[in-house]
């Protein structure tokens, strides 16, 4: 389990790369803010039940998060 949360620090590194290069900074740092997250956490040598919990966590979290974003932040019709 310690390696998927590997994959996830990697993925979420060429995503901050990406937007890092596509000019979004403050979506870059988010990235790079996860990248970190998931690296530190795959080396705690942590039990499988303790992952899936921390990602229960994760997720219920960016899901709060998105929703307060698309609910209150985003402005509709902000890419016509």
């Amino acid at each position: 389990m310690d390696r998927m949360y590997r994959v996830l620090g990697f993925w979420t590194g060429v995503m901050a790369v990406m937007f890092f290069l596509g000019g979004m900074k403050e979506t870059a740092l988010l990235f790079l803010t996860q990248t970190g997250f998931f690296v530190l956490v795959s080396y705690l040598k942590l039990s499988e039940r303790m992952y899936m919990y921390i990602f229960g966590a994760y997720l219920t979290i960016f899901f709060a998060g998105f929703t307060y974003y698309t609910t209150f932040i985003l402005t509709p019709g902000f890419g016509e």
